[in-house]
């Protein structure tokens, strides 16, 4: 079941969340904040997985 631009859904959460958290990181990492700019990048990777496995699952 795919989604449509703007509902809103999981799907398309995912996606605008793993593009915020790579800027959030990039922040992070701008002014040395190290720690949290590594956290930022799971939460990234995180996300796209999430973004790559309901892709998958869709395309059964």
């Amino acid at each position: 079941m795919g989604e449509t631009a703007g509902e809103g859904g999981p799907d398309e959460a995912a996606r605008y969340l793993a593009v915020a958290v790579a800027d959030l990181g990039l922040i992070a990492r701008r002014h040395g904040l190290d720690t949290l700019g590594f956290l930022l990048d799971m939460a990234q990777m995180e996300a796209e997985d999430i973004v790559r496995l309901r892709a998958g699952r869709e395309g059964r």
